[in-house]
């Protein structure tokens, strides 16, 4: 029986390119691979078929020979290469699948770009420390001492993980590649080495303190300079104090997670402070001065307006938390509080009941409200 013509078999016009012959033979191949159609045995034929279409249609060279002289390009042996399980015309079935196997599967089998085994020595794992601290250790900044459970370069074998002076040897499973592939059928699988777990390299004798590992654990002690300004969520980063790395492998990074305590007295917003103080009636109506305390421990002197009402605020400028990483101070705001005194004496009582009767004038927000709300039911009277 006559072949059918290579680009009939992938569905692909004679001008597609290489990217829309992938895609058709990937198209064709998992639709008519044998083992999704065991109850169709002429799936098999189909999907060899496809395999020798794609074989030589994904080489210029051979594609090129194709288009010129059709099948006879490749009888007498002409078509295909040396290797794995062929079809009608020297197509090697394990070549062309795998293209496509690499693509679909790749990043769960390793992939293409772990085909070397250049992951001899490997990167150590970055590291997280959670640092509590209160809001005036944040205020003037904090050097703290610290000691964190890592891992270390073995000092006996200078993290090489060989005994003595010897060198790691080249994998002789995968030959360095830190893979290794498997025919399976028409499959070709490609797996990390079990001989050297990916590595590429073997440790004929290993270091006995560290098993072969390049590095021990250990706590490791550390002073922390942690600037001022910093709040809740600021992250710090050293560079290379993290877990040494496997084999000599780069050491990862030491994460410092800043949490900043409630304060009694100031509640934070960024740079800015706020404080709610309470103020006496009389001071409120009479005015005055009064102490306000500030973050570096020190106070301030404000002067209270006379007739001031509670939630009124008053600003004190750069009395707030230093910038993080930048000049100046934020700000400090005081909510003012009137407190209304309690527990009164018979005497208290009598004053400001006589204060009272001598107030009616003295209380606009008073006179304002209640004069709109005999405006609301007189409305409502009508």
């Amino acid at each position: 029986m006559a072949k059918r013509d290579y680009y009939e078999v992938l569905g692909v016009s004679k001008g597609a390119s290489e990217a829309e012959i992938k895609k058709a033979y990937r198209k064709k191949a998992m639709e008519y691979h044998p083992d999704r159609n065991k109850d169709k045995p002429e799936a098999e034929g189909m999907f060899k078929e496809a395999n020798e279409a794609y074989d030589v249609l994904k080489d210029p060279e051979k594609k090129a020979a194709y288009d010129r002289f059709g099948h006879a390009a490749f009888e007498g042996g002409m078509g295909g290469g040396g290797g794995g399980p062929r079809g009608p015309g020297g197509a090697d079935f394990s070549s062309a699948f795998s293209d496509v196997f690499d693509d679909l599967f790749g990043d769960f089998m390793g992939g293409r770009g772990g085909r070397r085994g250049g992951n001899r020595a490997t990167r150590g794992s970055d590291l997280r420390y959670n640092m509590r601290m209160t809001l005036d250790e944040a205020y003037v900044g904090k050097q703290a001492s610290i000691s964190v459970p890592t891992s270390v370069g073995c000092d006996t074998c200078n993290g090489t993980g060989a005994e003595g002076a010897s060198e790691p040897a080249t994998c002789p499973t995968c030959s360095g590649m830190g893979k290794v592939r498997a025919q399976q059928g028409f499959f070709t699988v490609e797996r990390t080495c079990p001989t050297c777990d990916g590595r590429g390299s073997i440790i004929k004798n290993p270091c006995k303190v560290c098993s072969g590992a390049g590095r021990v654990h250990k706590d490791k002690s550390l002073n922390v300079n942690i600037p001022a300004g910093v709040e809740t969520g600021t992250r710090i980063r050293l560079a290379g104090e993290g877990e040494a790395g496997m084999r000599g492998g780069p050491t990862g990074d030491l994460y410092i997670f800043v949490e900043v305590a409630d304060h009694p007295i100031f509640e934070r917003e960024g740079p800015n402070l706020f404080c709610r103080i309470p103020v006496p009636m009389a001071k409120a109506a009479l005015g005055g001065d009064i102490e306000v305390p500030n973050i570096d421990g020190g106070r301030s002197r404000v002067k209270v307006p006379q007739g001031v009402q509670s939630g009124k605020q008053l600003r004190l400028r750069g009395k707030g938390m230093p910038h993080l990483r930048g000049q100046g101070h934020g700000d400090l705001y005081i909510e003012l509080a009137v407190e209304t005194p309690v527990n009164l004496t018979p005497r208290q009582k009598e004053l400001l009941r006589e204060f009272e009767e001598e107030s009616e004038a003295n209380n606009p927000e008073s006179e304002d409200f209640f004069s709109k709300v005999r405006g609301f039911w007189d409305g409502m009277r009508g």
